[in-house]
């Protein structure tokens, strides 16, 4: 099958998208952006106001109104008593972007990618909605990534989206203030820019990918006895995810502890896998001893030949062989 964007018809629809009025957020922007990619909204033009009268006769309106029925194409998220979440058990609940993406992200995907089964057209719709589509749901309705926050991230789409608006003092050369309409334009925009880049690496990469991965997993008592080593036939494909998958889809016993791959100069790398939901817990870490050295000081070190480095935090390592990794692998095993 072909994992290549297909091109979408421009001609436009004249059937009238409606959201609110005055400041904006992202995930209205982008709720309108995904609603374009569709043949029946294909570069709709958009009201935006709050106005009942106005919105009553528009043909979908997200984000404002108060009703969240699909029937009726409504999909509003403030109302009180509203409790709707993409999947069961999540504490997040489903913004205007959310809403829009539940009934037609499948359709956006399939605009883009006409010829992706129904396994990896529900497996893209999943990793889209948990890597790009959860943050701006949590993000507009209130969910805080973790209890303490270290530090604040200001680079995030919403926080872009955020900066569009028109500042309370601004104005331009001629004095004028900036429409926020036009703002709104530039909003969804960047929003579409970034969903985009997400659904290309989820379905150019990561589905490509999970079949390499799969075998990999199921060949790890080839690799070692242990079961907790998988080798790669070559790096830069992203893994991560889907082995947290695969472990759970095959029943591992023993969850893996370290991958084996090759970087772009050849070399042989071992990596820690992370705790899953961890970005920096280790599974198991390479040994203590051998952290920070490197080239003939660490092949000493740890008695194996070939070493070319080991990262101070411990995730990572390097050896001219193939070989050489492994026998990194079975050595840090065994300080378990």
């Amino acid at each position: 099958m072909s994992y290549k964007r297909a091109k979408i018809d421009p001609t436009p629809s004249l059937k009238k998208i409606g959201t609110h009025s005055g400041t904006f957020q992202a995930d209205e922007a982008l709720g309108v952006w995904m609603l374009r990619q569709l043949n029946d909204y294909r570069n709709s033009p958009v009201v935006r106001s709050r106005d009942k009268e106005v919105l009553k006769d528009l043909d979908i309106v997200l984000d404002v109104g108060g009703v969240y029925d699909h029937s009726i194409l409504r999909y509003d998220h403030h109302q009180r008593g509203y409790e709707e979440h993409f999947k069961e058990g999540q504490c997040t609940k489903l913004s205007a972007s959310g809403l829009i993406y539940r009934h037609y992200g499948k359709d956006v995907l399939k605009a883009y990618y006409p010829d992706l089964s129904d396994e990896l057209l529900e497996l893209a719709y999943g990793k889209i909605y948990g890597s790009f589509l959860e943050a701006l749901d949590a993000i507009d309705t209130g969910v805080e990534p973790a209890e303490s926050m270290l530090y604040k991230d200001g680079t995030g789409l919403s926080r872009r989206v955020g900066r569009l608006n028109p500042r309370w003092n601004e104005v331009d050369e001629n004095g004028d203030e900036p429409s926020t309409d036009e703002r709104f334009e530039l909003a969804s925009a960047l929003c579409g820019e970034d969903f985009l880049a997400v659904m290309t690496q989820v379905v150019e990469s990561d589905l490509p990918a999970r079949a390499i991965v799969e075998k990999a997993v199921l060949d790890r008592f080839n690799v070692d006895k242990s079961g907790e080593i998988v080798a790669f036939p070559n790096g830069g494909l992203p893994w991560r995810g889907h082995l947290y998958e695969l472990e759970k889809t095959h029943k591992l016993d023993k969850l893996v502890k370290f991958v084996l791959y090759t970087d772009q100069g050849g070399m042989w790398r071992i990596q820690a896998v992370t705790v899953e939901g961890k970005a920096f817990e280790n599974r198991l870490s390479l040994p203590e001893a051998w952290r920070g050295v490197r080239d003939e000081d660490l092949t000493t070190v740890a008695g194996i030949p070939g070493c070319k480095f080991c990262h101070a935090a411990g995730f990572i390592g390097g050896n001219e062989t193939y070989e050489g990794a492994l026998e990194m692998a079975r050595v840090a095993l065994s300080k378990k």
